[in-house]
């Protein structure tokens, strides 16, 4: 974990790094004389645009550098068809840790129920056995209070997890992807 994190931080400054450089480029383009404007411009262009290219190739590293595939999980919410429960909140916890809480809006409800999918979770967990903990609130069709508790063990390999939650009033659903 302190090797993620120290190569976050390097790549973090090697980015500021290059923003400074460009900057300074660009100051120093704009000192010269305006007979070379045109030539000037489209240098400074050409820089931004390399340090743009730069910068999203550094985010992709660092990406890849936090949430390298052989520990990362990801975890999604999806709701059975038909389901005329009113969705209020989830709670997940792996291995005993909260990893996510969400209330849901009528907005992301409606998306839910039309089909939608949620990326609630995406972390690292190290190769071996694991446990997820879900806890659903909501309101049946009726206005009573629903509240469903669930484990789900698995293991985790050199893989990625991509893990569904798939919600209805009666039960939640874990879907291996």
């Amino acid at each position: 974990m302190k090797t993620v994190l120290h190569s976050s931080v390097m790549v973090r400054t090697i980015l500021t790094g290059l923003i400074l450089l460009s900057m300074v480029t660009i100051a120093s383009a704009k000192d010269l004389s305006r007979g070379q404007g045109k030539s000037l411009d489209e240098q400074v262009h050409g820089i931004k645009s390399e340090v743009l290219s730069i910068a999203k190739e550094l985010d992709k590293l660092e990406e890849r550098l936090l949430y390298p595939s052989h520990t990362q999980i990801a975890v999604f919410v999806s709701m059975r068809k038909n389901q005329t429960f009113s969705l209020d909140s989830v709670d997940i916890e792996l291995d005993g840790k909260n990893i996510a809480y969400h209330i849901y809006t009528s907005r992301e409800l409606n998306a839910l129920t039309d089909g939608g999918v949620q990326n609630i979770f995406t972390g690292n967990a190290a190769i071996g056995m694991h446990e997820f903990k879900v806890t659903m609130r909501g309101k049946s069709s009726a206005g009573e209070d629903i509240r469903l508790v669930k484990s789900f063990s698995f293991e985790k390999t050199a893989e990625a997890v991509i893990a569904e939650l798939l919600l209805s009033e009666k039960s939640i659903t874990l879907i291996d992807r």
